[in-house]
């Protein structure tokens, strides 16, 4: 299981922990967008994120998250369910860096902006909540987040570390979260504890596990619940442009048979490539008539 997730209970129930390793998962999102080292790091750490919160919710309900900050990389979007994540940068061609050679995620994708969370429950209308970027850095993003729109104390650990050649060598991430009862004390020892752990990149590089993640954060005190594997997964087909397509009407339709003679579609997720001819574009305006008449 080259990318999975390992759920546990710790501390007696009073604190929820999901812990992730994504290498191959940001490697596949790195090939596919061709991404320079910053714009990787960035797309990593959300696609770790997003695959993780997939993964508290049902298996058929569906998130769709924006990270919309004011710097070079620029909008940020990720769709996940159930462990299937995917996304794509604005500007995949961002590598800034500081004086030490880490690199600059926060001045790459803003320190000003917001995260958008649009779930897909499967009741009458799509819930979306947002909170403010407060570093850019997309960890400390998302736990202001959790604290802000979902009032869950938590905390999220992310990480991508990259190679001086720009290839992705580890990639992961975890997210704490206070359960009622949770003490005091308790509380006190994960934040005196996370301060002190190594980042989560450098432990995946190190060979942890998932498990051996969640047993550095607890310092051994856990209950393993669930394993789950999670895939960079695009669903995207010919047929669901084609839908898109026609959702555009007749007389747009129209307007590209006469303008274009075709339509060619990339999609933004896997940069999979479709034509729709001359000829599909017409038996479209067609089906659209006879529904009409």
């Amino acid at each position: 299981m080259k990318n999975y997730l390992q759920k546990a209970y710790a501390f007696d129930g009073t604190v929820r922990i999901y812990a992730a390793i994504t290498t191959e998962l940001v490697k596949k999102a790195q090939e596919i967008h061709n991404l320079w080292p910053t714009s990787c790091a960035a797309l990593g750490r959300c696609l770790t994120i997003a695959a993780i919160m997939s993964c508290t919710y049902k298996a058929s309900e569906h998130l769709t998250i924006k990270v919309c900050g004011d710097g070079p990389i620029g909008k940020i979007t990720l769709e996940a369910t159930d462990g299937k994540v995917r996304g794509f940068v604005q500007n995949p061609g961002v590598y800034l860096s500081f004086n030490n050679g880490k690199l600059n995620v926060g001045d790459a994708v803003g320190r000003s902006g917001y995260i958008e969370v649009i779930k897909d429950l499967h009741m009458r209308a799509p819930f979306s909540s947002t909170s403010s970027l407060i570093s850019g850095e997309i960890a400390e993003d998302f736990t202001y987040y959790f604290a802000q729109s979902e009032q869950i104390p938590s905390s999220v650990g992310l990480g991508v570390l990259i190679d001086p050649d720009g290839k992705v060598i580890s990639s992961g991430g975890f997210l704490i979260q206070i359960m009622p009862g949770c003490k005091e004390e308790t509380i006190q020892f994960l934040e005196e504890h996370l301060n002190q752990m190594k980042p989560c990149s450098d432990m995946i590089q190190l060979g942890y596990s998932a498990e051996e993640i969640i047993h550095e954060i607890t310092n051994g005190d856990y209950q393993l619940l669930e394993t789950k594997e999670l895939f960079y997964s695009c669903p995207c087909s010919k047929e669901r442009f084609r839908r898109g397509l026609l959702s555009l009407g007749k007389q747009e339709l129209t307007s590209i048979v006469q303008e274009d003679h075709q339509a060619n579609i990339t999609c933004n997720f896997c940069q999979k490539k479709y034509t729709f001819t001359e000829a599909d574009l017409v038996d479209m305006i067609d089906e659209l008539s006879s529904k009409k008449a």
